[in-house]
């Protein structure tokens, strides 16, 4: 994973609530090893018609969603089943955060695990994200400030671990074996049987 503290960058707007994880990556991209690759399969059920040609009215298919980095999903974000594929369709097609209302709890903890900042607004805050569309938008990881074109800002939280993991760009893996000698150390003065 790669750190972040600060990200920059245009919305892309994605209404509708409730958006599983097989909306996200569909189940027949869930035979990839790999991470890569995967953003190719993200929202290809929306993103394509039946003969496989982009659709010009999805949002994440207009010119303007080129390099985006920050989408704006509707509540309930990552509901249904715990697929690690969904957030790693989004950092693969270069999203490092998504703003909603809600998260399922499952996608909330993948997110964060996998290098994708899942950043939970007001209501207020997320209509005012909704309703202007490629608005640039930064997100501070650090102090929890989401800051909108225009001054306004608005507060959100993360599980301190999560911005942790974030923060450093540690996996919660890579940031148990950061500390490997000390857990040897520990397991070293263990009483043996």
């Amino acid at each position: 994973m790669k750190p972040l503290s600060r990200i920059v960058s245009r919305t892309v707007v994605l209404p509708g609530d409730h958006v599983d994880t097989d909306q996200i990556i569909p189940a027949r991209f869930l035979t990839a090893t790999t991470r890569e690759g995967l953003g190719a399969g993200l929202f290809a059920d929306w993103r394509r018609d039946a003969s496989g040609s982009l659709r010009p009215d999805f949002p994440l298919n207009r010119p303007e969603a080129e390099g985006a980095r920050i989408l704006v999903a509707g509540a309930n974000f990552g509901c249904g089943s715990s697929r690690e594929h969904a957030p790693w369709a989004l950092v693969d097609a270069g999203f490092e955060a998504v703003i909603s209302t809600s998260f399922a709890d499952i996608f909330r903890g993948n997110a964060a695990r996998n290098g994708l900042a899942p950043v939970e607004l007001d209501a207020a805050a997320h209509a005012e994200l909704v309703a202007s569309p490629g608005a640039e938008v930064s997100i501070a990881l650090e102090t929890g400030v989401a800051t909108f074109p225009g001054g306004g800002s608005a507060r959100f939280t993360l599980d301190p671990f999560a911005r942790r993991c974030l923060l450093t760009g540690l996996s919660p893996l890579d940031f148990l074996l950061s500390h490997e000698e000390r857990i040897v150390a520990y397991e070293d003065g263990l009483p043996r049987e």
